[in-house]
């Protein structure tokens, strides 16, 4: 038989579904096998631990076989009990497999504190930014005649005083004195007074 005969007989049509077939069978064996060996399918959807104590999350990803690690602890947030998650790693929500780690942060105990800047003289926008790298908060503002516009001229909290170097809680309300920047540009009344009266040389 020759080549032409032997490619279109019905012996190498019916080898060849045999072959579709069998191409067709391992993979999809090898479908099932994938899915079977990554666990594709039965991912855990990571849940909210925020505000959690470390006790809660335990609890709670052990039931899911999860596990967990605490990287460090943030700078107290009020928002949020003492020693609970801030921030996690997945997000809630997230898909994972089994025995996935989640990566923690925990609230402080406490407020920390910090020093105040020296803001004296500084303009207002310079020292807005400053109040908040510190982790303060920008208060009320009141204003006094000074030759400088927006020159910060005090720093209160509740009321007191503050000098440069004096330590305040994170998260404090800064009050902010600044200048009006009308002193120095108005002559005296007395001075104008003195001119109109003098006399003449005439």
């Amino acid at each position: 038989m020759s080549l032409k005969q032997y490619l279109t007989s019905r012996v190498f049509a019916l080898q060849l579904l045999a072959a579709v077939a069998i191409l067709f069978v391992l993979g999809y064996l090898l479908m099932h096998w994938l899915t079977f060996t990554t666990d594709h399918g039965n991912e855990i959807t990571v849940p909210d631990l925020r505000k959690l104590s470390e006790q809660q999350v335990e609890e709670q990803l052990e039931a899911l076989d999860l596990d967990y690690v605490i990287l460090d602890s943030v700078d107290f947030v009020k928002d949020y009990p003492k020693h609970s998650v801030v921030t996690q790693d997945p997000l809630p929500g997230r898909k994972v497999k089994e025995g996935r780690k989640i990566y923690l942060k925990i609230n402080s105990s406490g407020f920390t504190s910090v020093r105040m800047p020296d803001l004296i003289e500084k303009t207002y926008r310079q020292a807005v930014p400053t109040l908040e790298a510190l982790g303060l908060v920008e208060g009320k503002i009141t204003y006094k005649p000074y030759l400088g516009k927006d020159m910060v001229l005090e720093m209160r909290h509740k009321g007191k005083k503050l000098k440069p170097g004096d330590k305040v809680w994170k998260s404090s309300v800064i009050d902010l004195v600044l200048g009006d920047g009308k002193i120095g540009f108005e002559e005296p009344e007395e001075d104008l007074d003195s001119l109109n009266a003098a006399p003449s040389n005439d």
